[in-house]
């Protein structure tokens, strides 16, 4: 499975595709399990990426474990639960997303 990520162009946010926009955690991504879902998240990414919404515009792997989505590189799992060295800053801090890491 794969999901459609990138970072937001005013903020620098880590931002994922979610039902019709760009959503600040990953829970709800849209999930692309056939070439044909992942073909048109890649169309997406690519509209917002010439609309100056968001950059860095790319599908990563996925897994679902316990219906939660989980990244599959560290590289992701770091983006969707914010920075690795300060649990009080980023995505980590947030209710929303503290499960993320």
């Amino acid at each position: 499975m794969k999901i459609l990520t990138a970072n937001r162009l005013c903020d620098g946010e880590a931002v994922w595709y979610s039902h019709g926009r760009w959503a600040e955690v990953i829970d709800n991504a849209d999930l692309a399990s056939d070439k044909e879902t992942e073909a048109r998240l890649e169309a997406i990414g690519a509209a917002s990426l010439a609309a100056n919404e968001v950059i860095d515009v790319a599908l990563i792997d996925v897994a679902l474990v316990d219906g939660a989505i989980e990244p599959l590189r560290l590289r992701e799992k770091i983006r969707a639960s914010g920075p690795s060295n300060r649990n009080d800053l980023g995505k980590q801090a947030r209710p929303e997303a503290a499960r993320a890491a």
